[in-house]
């Protein structure tokens, strides 16, 4: 008899490994969407800081100095009142209407300590998050070779891929600090690279680098692992046709 000839145990067990696998591509699909949508929301985070739009030490002390100035007297306030309004009068009524919505929105920041505790959770939740995803596809690769499903290739690439993209993820700069650094990043990493002075090209280079390219890796290594695991998917398919 030959042994490649597929029988009732060896059936059973066929279905019961490609049940598992169902289970486990749904888990990794479902994680993979989940990691990206975190690495984007932590990105806007970086891009918030960068664009302004929260407080940073330079200016709460611009803040600090300016409450420090002396106060002028309230005749001088009264009549640099008065003589406002006269000229708000003689200018175009459309433009008095939109001077406090301009004014709105540029005194429109986002606190230190808000954007810290966004990072801190986006941090907290992307760490098992990635690491799940990563072992979601290992146990996809152990179910594949003991049901002899097929697609062996694509399934270790896929492993291999997000393996990498984990490593690359973690920060490293909390236990190597000033050796190696990973994707992720502080709160108090990213608001003192904000802040910190930036003279030339190069230091420039690396703060993007630092911040967008790395990050930009990242997450392409964790779409070609995607890819890989849809790819690994159809050839468990191909397979089962044609037996």
């Amino acid at each position: 008899m030959n042994e490649t000839e597929l029988g009732p145990a060896n059936l059973i067990d066929t279905t019961d490994c490609l049940e598992a696998v169902e289970v486990f591509r749904g888990w990794k699909n479902f994680l993979f969407v989940l990691t990206i949508l975190l690495m984007l929301m932590l990105q806007l985070c970086f891009w918030l800081v960068n664009t302004g739009y929260v407080k940073t030490d330079e200016q709460n002390d611009t803040t600090q100095a300016a409450a420090v100035k002396p106060k002028k007297s309230e005749i001088q306030q009264a009549a640099e009142k008065v003589t406002a309004e006269e000229k708000t009068e003689l200018e175009d009524p459309n433009q008095q209407d939109q001077t406090p919505t301009q004014k709105a929105e540029n005194n429109f920041k986002i606190e230190p300590d808000q954007i810290s505790k966004l990072i801190r959770i986006l941090n907290f939740v992307l760490i098992p998050t990635a690491v799940l995803y990563c072992l979601t596809l290992l146990f996809g690769l152990k179910v594949s070779l003991v049901g002899r499903l097929g697609g062996i290739n694509h399934a270790a690439r896929a492993f291999f891929l997000a393996l990498i993209a984990v490593v690359l993820l973690l920060p490293w700069q909390k236990f190597f600090a000033g050796i190696v650094v990973g994707a992720m990043f502080s709160p108090e990493e990213l608001l003192d690279a904000a802040v910190a002075e930036k003279t030339d090209i190069l230091s420039n280079a690396v703060y993007y680098l630092r911040f967008i390219g790395y990050w930009l890796l990242v997450m392409s290594i964790l779409i070609l692992s995607q890819v890989r695991g849809a790819r690994w998917a159809r050839a468990i398919l191909r397979r089962l046709e044609v037996i």
